[in-house]
């Protein structure tokens, strides 16, 4: 898994978006500012760092020059400093993209795996069982022959794949495929019925029900 180490002095902010991340299957390590950056730099060793620019102390594009005299690590910038300058300034100094406040966490998330697999540090191709799921290549196949899904089950499949072994719950899922988590349940409900019959159309059931929980895909059938 992915190592993320974000950044931001935004208590409520801060929680949000490492909650987030941990759920999309990353670990994380959060800090409120860059007091100890270097040694977290040094210990930590993220793959990708997710820098507030309006920090306390050392700002985000300060940090930013020091992890990229030390660090390979991709960085990200969050601010709420929209302006052309700004961005033109972090991306100039070395930051891989620039994510303006207030955002989707789904697109958050979408930007930190793209950022990741650009760098080849994100696994894009999951096997559950004979089920393969290339994300990528947003292709989908079991035991060998492709799978026909729509680009929303597509979606759904390989979010699920992602975090094979571990129940996700509606929310998640309503927040990572359709970016929003006030739309009705039933509405996954529904994609999980019909992603369902797909998978089995193939070979024994992988797509299993938690009552009451979530959604698991795994390989074995307990």
């Amino acid at each position: 898994m992915a190592r993320v180490l974000l950044v931001e002095d935004a208590e409520v902010l801060r929680t949000s978006v490492g909650i987030a991340l941990e759920e999309a299957g990353f670990v994380v390590e959060t800090r409120a500012d860059g007091e100890t950056f270097e040694r977290d730099l040094a210990e930590y060793d993220p793959d990708l760092v997710l820098l507030d620019v309006m920090l306390p102390g050392r700002d985000g594009f300060a940090l930013l020059s020091v992890a990229r005299e030390v660090s390979n690590a991709g960085i990200v910038l969050l601010t709420a400093r929209d302006g052309v300058q700004d961005r033109l300034h972090g991306l100039r100094t070395g930051a891989d993209d620039y994510v303006v406040k207030p955002f989707v966490l789904a697109e958050l998330i979408a930007r930190v795996e793209a950022v990741l697999r650009r760098m080849g540090r994100l696994r894009t191709v999951v096997q559950v069982a004979d089920l393969t799921v290339d994300v990528d290549a947003g292709t989908a196949s079991r035991g060998g022959r492709p799978l026909v899904l729509t680009a929303t089950e597509l979606k759904l499949l390989s979010f699920l794949a992602g975090r094979q072994g571990r129940v996700v719950g509606k929310t998640q899922l309503l927040t990572a495929v359709w970016g929003y988590d006030d739309y009705a349940p039933n509405l996954v409900e529904v994609h999980i019925s019909a992603l369902r019959r797909k998978l089995e159309a193939h070979g024994p059931r992988l797509l299993h029900t938690i009552r009451g929980t979530g959604y698991i895909l795994r390989a074995d059938q307990s």
